[in-house]
């Protein structure tokens, strides 16, 4: 990653030397070849890279040391995350769900699950999924229709989802879904989904983007979930899943931050040593224009992100900031992949070169916790406190 060192990051030097030593473990243990390998594939090395990043802080970053955790900054763990977006965003994809699944076992687990579930995860033992968007309601989560019937002694789970991340391989899952009881008509719920413990339906979903990540289909038909595997308070889980989606915002801006830094550090050193007509093409001034505007969009979109990790730092809700940093990053990254590729001309559709991989990567945080139209209308709710959702 080029040089910003000259300029305040807002990293204290713990943090700096964090860094250092999480590029220099990218650098030997997350090569192209081992990207090329498992995109090709369509999986992921969770056994392989999973448990030496943990030790960076990956798993439980955000959870304070008494709970296993490390007690990280948002800024730190925001470094993180783009650390994790410059070397490969299907990677930064399947750490986010891990945060999400950690932070709400924490947060709502009893003693029980989060010794059965939460330890291990923390440990990167337990691949994750997080089961929300369903094949008619997508950023709409107030409107999921899977449903969950109290049967005494068990729930039974009816419904599907789409678009899940990690669904064919996850050991741990949460659910949100629609719970009716005698204490609960049709709020929504989370539960524990334990692929020992209940029979569903899994299949991978072909995307043109983050193709490591098992993107799944899921589905329940009559599934029996244990009474015990309701996470948090039943009826409650709404409020949770929203408050983990604007978390969510922060890292999906923080890894496109790293995706597009990645795709402007690939564009600077190619158009200093490519040659036409008899010089580099870096000194072609239209092309020096796509640098300029390429560092530009990265440096906006990482002093956001900065200012939306600083937010929740001081305790702030941050919805307007996270809101802010996804919409302008995820959008810019995009916009500098598409650059960088032009900058590469012909060599840019190279499969075989990192370039086209961003660039269809990039596309792909355009939509996930959140789609840029529901950005806008968020955060136009924060700056002038009236919905267009009602």
């Amino acid at each position: 990653m080029a040089d910003t060192s000259q300029v305040n990051d807002g990293l204290d030097d713990e943090a700096r030397m964090l860094r250092d030593s999480l590029r220099r473990f990218m650098d030997a243990e997350v090569t192209e070849d081992v990207i090329a390998k498992a995109e090709a594939a369509g999986t992921f090395p969770w056994d392989d890279l999973m448990p030496k990043l943990r030790e960076f802080g990956y798993f439980g970053g955000l959870l304070p040391e008494d709970a296993g955790g490390f007690g990280l900054s948002y800024r730190t763990w925001a470094m993180l995350m783009e650390e994790a977006g410059y070397r490969w965003l299907s990677m930064r994809v399947l750490l986010n769900t891990v945060s999400i699944v950690s932070g709400l076992l924490h947060h709502l687990g009893d003693a029980r699950q989060k010794e059965k579930w939460l330890e291990p995860l923390m440990r990167a033992e337990l691949p994750v999924w997080v089961g929300i968007t369903e094949p008619d309601h997508g950023s709409d989560v107030a409107s999921v229709q899977t449903r969950a019937d109290d049967k005494g002694d068990h729930w039974l789970i009816n419904g599907g989802k789409l678009w899940t991340t990690n669904g064919v391989n996850g050991k741990i899952g949460v659910l949100v879904a629609r719970t009716f009881s005698d204490t609960c008509d049709g709020g929504l719920s989370l539960f524990l989904i334990d692929p020992t413990e209940t029979d569903y339906e899994a299949s991978r979903v072909g995307t043109m983007f983050i193709k490591a990540t098992a993107t799944s289909q899921l589905s329940f038909q009559n599934a029996r979930v244990p009474k015990e595997n309701l996470l948090g308070p039943e009826g409650q889980g709404l409020k949770a899943i929203l408050t983990g989606l604007n978390y969510g915002r922060l890292n999906v801006a923080a890894g496109a931050v790293g995706a597009a830094q990645s795709a402007l550090d690939l564009a600077i050193e190619y158009v200093k040593t490519r040659k036409q007509f008899g010089k580099e093409i870096g000194r072609f001034q239209l092309v020096q224009k796509l640098i300029v505007d390429m560092t530009v969009r990265t440096e906006a979109a990482r002093a956001l992100t900065v200012r939306a990790a600083g937010a929740l730092d001081q305790g702030l809700p941050g919805r307007r900031e996270c809101s802010i940093a996804k919409l302008y990053a995820s959008e810019a990254a995009h916009e500098v992949a598409s650059m960088s590729l032009q900058a590469h001309g012909g060599l840019g559709y190279s499969t075989d070169y990192p370039v086209e991989r961003i660039f269809r990567d990039t596309r792909g945080a355009l939509i996930p916790e959140g789609t840029s139209e529901i950005q806008t209308l968020i955060i136009g709710r924060e700056i002038l406190g009236m919905s267009a959702f009602n």
